[in-house]
């Protein structure tokens, strides 16, 4: 998974969320910023090539998970990483992290095993700076793990930036430099946080870079006047890079835009001391600057946007005789099946969203009455006009009578059922609406190059979809679906957003039979990516939250067209 770590939303108190029973706990961000020094060097020709991963443990389970990971930097002993962690803080809660360190390219990729802090322990350390022993290789010293906490500002502004360079110093034997420029912020004890690399330039003194946007609490938290330095790099293949001259600037300068004040001067400190004629190492020029609010989830939400869910559920002969305790979709008196236990821990999270709570509800892989013709997007509730189940208790009312009308059959076809909402996602793409399909599944499926093209086209349009794997069956095509690392092509054609989110229900399953805490755990993780997907809907059609009705009108929906 890409560990890129994104904000969370954040909640806002109104008179409706006043419960004076329960208890509402306000949480605090922290960024956690990751160095290293001194690592082990597990390569031969070269130097290590670190990746470190943070994993965080559940209040109950006590198991670890994966919660984010850094970018892999080349060739370094010494990585400062740009990729931050994101976590809530809470004072009154023991949090438990553990780091593990990795050279990605390595036979023996452990450069250090299991770290273990809290939190707590980073913020409280002098300055919210920990530095631990890595540890983990017998025999061996591995260096340090450095471990900074800064709390983020509420600014939710971005800035896109554009800058180029002029004469810079040549570097190269063979040729002229590959520059590259790094941004650090300051913090409040004279240090420094990397926040940004730019991209190399190969074989130029002039080089232009591709505009590039950074939150602004990233280059200032929200301290205007903060110093921002930056460096500029030559890049070099094997990692040691020469470095050429830095300048300082601050947000407030950056606003300025072109002037004359924002043309630097690159100095290179050593070179200034050594050389009295020495003037600078070229000059770097600010050719654009634009900031833009980042809207969040909620305020989507707030503006009226709603999110329509519909279930898929596979009825296919793989899943076993119903009737029988061995079967996936076995209906026992005294517990939920595994197919029931997803659609209820998605759906009743998602439809807190949906005004009328209205679901429409498919089925694919069987054969139905009264002729035996197999479908792969048949209405539960067996009403091919009004496929809408009445909330998630309707729905799982649907299925049950399902399993004793229809033939459980095959294939495992998926593209259809997706097919189906994109239809509906396509005719109300103004940000009123946004579509979120769950399919529930045993295995492995059978129509692999449509699916991919239905979910290449689905990703131009407001939809999102989540793919559950109940059973014991293997699912790997259902990784390559995700996205997550490589984005998902169909002919030569990629899709536009990485819409799918794919997690085999196995992994959630409590041990001790708590099946709340199973449904809890499932939700929790295939939700999570939601909000982002909804948001990078909404970016890339520049489409604004619609502003908030007056507290005393009542804020009344258009009429929505059935699914």
């Amino acid at each position: 998974m890409e560990g890129d770590v994104t904000d969370t939303v954040e909640a806002t108190a109104t008179v409706c969320d006043f419960d004076p029973m329960s208890g509402s706990i306000p949480a605090t961000k922290v960024e956690i910023t990751v160095s290293c020094r001194n690592l082990l060097d597990r390569d031969t020709f070269s130097k290590s090539d670190p990746l470190v991963v943070l994993y965080t443990q559940g209040a109950e389970s006590k198991q670890w998970r994966e919660f984010g990971r850094t970018e892999v930097i080349d060739n370094t002993l010494n990585p400062d990483f740009v990729r931050k962690y994101i976590l809530d803080y809470f004072f009154e809660e023991k949090q438990n992290l553990r780091f593990d360190v990795y050279d990605i390219d390595s036979k023996s990729p452990d450069l250090a095993k299991h770290v273990y802090c809290t939190l707590g322990e980073i913020v409280g350390s002098p300055a919210s700076r920990l530095e631990k022993q890595l540890v983990g290789i017998p025999g061996k010293t591995c260096g340090t793990i450095i471990l900074s906490a800064e709390e983020l500002g509420n600014c939710r502004d971005y800035a896109t930036m554009q800058f180029c360079a002029n004469k810079l110093d040549k570097k190269d034997f063979f040729g002229k430099s590959d520059p590259f420029m790094v941004f650090y912020r300051s913090n409040e004890d004279g240090t420094f946080t990397i926040c940004h690399k730019t991209e190399v330039v190969k074989n130029t003194l002039n080089p232009v870079w591709e505009p590039f946007s950074i939150p602004v609490r990233a280059l200032c938290n929200g301290d205007y006047e903060r110093t921002i330095k930056v460096e500029v790099y030559d890049w070099d293949r094997d990692g040691s890079h020469d470095f050429i001259g830095e300048f300082t600037t601050s947000y407030k300068d950056l606003c300025r835009c072109q002037s004359q004040l924002n043309v630097y001067e690159v100095v290179n400190p050593k070179k200034k001391l050594k050389k009295k004629r020495y003037i600078n190492s070229g000059t770097v020029s600010l050719l654009s600057f634009n900031v833009e609010s980042e809207h969040t989830f909620l305020d989507y939400i707030k503006g009226g946007t709603q999110i329509h869910f519909t279930v898929a559920i596979d009825f296919t002969a793989s899943n076993g005789n119903p009737s029988q305790s061995t079967s996936l979709h076995y209906m026992n008196p005294y517990q939920m099946n595994a197919y029931a236990m997803a659609l209820k821990a998605v759906g009743e999270i998602i439809q807190d969203y949906d005004s009328d709570k209205m679901f429409p509800a498919l089925g694919f892989g069987a054969k139905l009455p009264p002729d035996g013709r197999v479908s792969h997007e048949f209405p539960l509730n067996g009403n091919v006009e009004n496929p809408y189940c009445n909330g998630i208790e309707g729905i799982l009312e649907a299925y049950h009578q399902s399993l004793k009308t229809v033939q459980l059959y095959g294939p495992t076809n998926f593209a259809p059922v997706v097919n189906h909402v994109a239809r509906y996602a396509a005719a109300v793409q103004d940000g009123s609406q946004y579509f979120v399909l769950l399919i529930i599944t045993d295995g492995v499926i059978s129509d692999m190059a449509q699916t991919k093209e239905a979910i290449v086209n689905a990703a131009k349009l407001p939809m999102s979809i989540i793919i559950v794997g109940v059973g014991q069956a293997e699912f790997d095509a259902m990784v390559e679906l995700d996205g997550d690392d490589v984005r998902i092509s169909s002919r030569g054609k990629l899709a536009e957003r990485d819409i799918v989110q794919f997690v085999p229900f196995r992994d959630y399953m409590d041990r001790t039979g708590n099946h709340v805490l199973s449904m809890a755990r499932l939700a929790k993780d295939v939700l999570a990516e939601i909000p982002d997907q909804l948001i990078s809907y909404m970016k890339s059609r520049a489409i604004k939250p619609c502003p908030l009705p007056p507290v005393y009108s009542s804020c009344v929906q258009p009429e929505t067209e059935s699914v």
